[in-house]
């Protein structure tokens, strides 16, 4: 029997039924088998390059430092089908394990998918990255007989300063996620993806990008604790209708407002949406004539909610074409829907909280960095969980190049070497094509 009452139709990013009459349940990161390979690939893929460390040894410079004397010119990029083979050797526990290694751009690049076996011998996320990395680094020292001396700098070139420094500075090996101690708490990892990652890994797409970050966000809500007993059915309709698109609710409202609409008549759409679906009523009329609603389904509002200030990103930024007005539009979106309502507005306020804060680092006096360096594990947007961080990763799909940290700039490796994988590029189809696999069990 289904947990929860709510049963949904799931829709793809061109407005297509996908799966019908699925219960709520079916998309949970918990019973949702598509939902779990994404999150098992983000942790066991890593990205390796060949070229970058080819050059480093050939220069010198590694670790973010020029080492004279110690260069080595070995031919990384036109031995990559032997380092592969090496490396797979390595990494691989069984011979009919799921261990890949993939060359990319013509050996300049390899892409290592660790085993689940491997990753299931220790607790922490980071065994496919220490574990690549290590196996890269053992395979040139052995096939390219790189004397005791000079071994030291294979190291660097492919670690970079760790472990001189927590992170990983100038190494050549990269996964999508960061090292745990960059992450803000317990939970935060999938969190701590940035927006920019996530839109080279859907190749702009913002549908798909809204999507992948609410797995990303939700999953990490289940990490932390936060979707447990009465707030685990809040978590799962945010991922629901704002990130899969459920009854086409978000299409449609982007499709309708798209031409000649603003942030103003998004909220008149979710509004009236909501109405018509029964989900708020008026509780009260006051002699000027404002009405102030109430609901008896505060996270199906949530939900509702989340929906508009996506689309309202979508179509403002879409507009403008420039993602700096991201937190702007978060703001005001959830300032008018408050106004419109005397509901609480997305996250139950949180949304419209970080949008202040955002707005002031993104951009403004401080300007520290453009709104795709943001995400969920961020000391200024971390207090919205689930719902805003793919308001976000859209508005960045949709800039038109405005960004001094472009996706281009900062996430090249990602889209080059994961821009490929089926499961991050296209999320909406996998998920809901497991959905209907899953809703027949439940």
């Amino acid at each position: 029997m289904p947990k929860y009452k709510d049963v949904i139709d799931l829709y793809d990013d061109n407005g297509k039924r996908i799966a019908k009459d699925i219960p709520l349940e079916a998309i949970s990161p918990l019973r949702n088998n598509a939902i779990k390979r994404i999150a098992s690939l983000t942790k066991r893929t890593v990205a390796v390059s060949l070229a970058g460390i080819e050059k480093s040894l050939k220069t010198g410079h590694v670790a973010d430092a020029l080492i004279k004397g110690k260069e080595i010119d070995i031919k990384l990029v036109d031995n990559a089908k032997k380092i592969a083979a090496s490396v797979k050797e390595k990494v691989q526990v069984t011979p009919d394990d799921d261990t890949s290694v993939a060359i990319k751009a013509d050996g300049k690049s390899l892409v290592v998918i660790v085993p689940e076996i491997r990753m299931n011998a220790g607790v922490e996320y980071t065994t496919g990255l220490t574990s690549v990395a290590s196996a890269v680094t053992e395979t040139i020292i052995d096939e390219f007989k790189v004397p005791m001396y000079k071994a030291n700098m294979v190291k660097a070139a492919v670690w970079g300063k760790y472990p001189q420094t927590v992170g990983f500075d100038g190494a050549n090996v990269k996964s999508i996620l960061d090292i745990p101690q960059n992450n803000e708490g317990a939970g935060f990892a999938l969190r701590n993806i940035m927006a920019n990652h996530v839109v080279a890994l859907v190749n702009k797409n913002a549908m798909q990008g809204v999507a992948l970050s609410s797995i990303f966000e939700q999953c990490g809500a289940f990490e932390m604790g936060d979707a447990i007993g009465n707030f685990e059915r809040s978590h799962l309709l945010g991922l629901a209708y704002q990130g899969l698109n459920a009854n086409n609710m978000l299409y449609s409202i982007v499709k309708k407002n798209g031409k000649t609409g603003t942030v103003g008549t998004v909220v008149e759409s979710i509004v009236g949406l909501a109405i018509d679906d029964g989900v708020i009523r008026v509780k009260e009329t006051l002699p000027s004539g404002y009405k102030i609603y109430t609901t008896k389904d505060l996270p199906l509002w949530n939900a509702y909610a989340a929906v508009g200030q996506v689309a309202a990103v979508m179509v403002n930024i879409g507009a403008a074409r420039a993602a700096q007005g991201v937190p702007g539009t978060v703001l005001y979106y959830n300032d008018l829907l408050e106004h419109e309502t005397g509901l609480p507005g997305t996250d139950y306020g949180r949304s419209a909280g970080v949008g202040v804060g955002m707005s002031f680092f993104s951009h403004s006096i401080y300007g520290g960095g453009g709104p795709g360096l943001f995400h969920g594990n961020h000391v200024v947007t971390r207090q919205s969980k689930g719902v805003l961080i793919p308001a976000v990763t859209a508005a960045n799909c949709l800039d038109g190049g405005t960004q001094t940290f472009s996706p281009e700039a900062t996430s090249g490796l990602i889209k080059e070497v994961f821009g490929d994988m089926v499961e991050f590029r296209t999320p909406m189809q996998i998920v809901g094509a497991e959905a209907k696999k899953v809703a027949k069990k439940i």
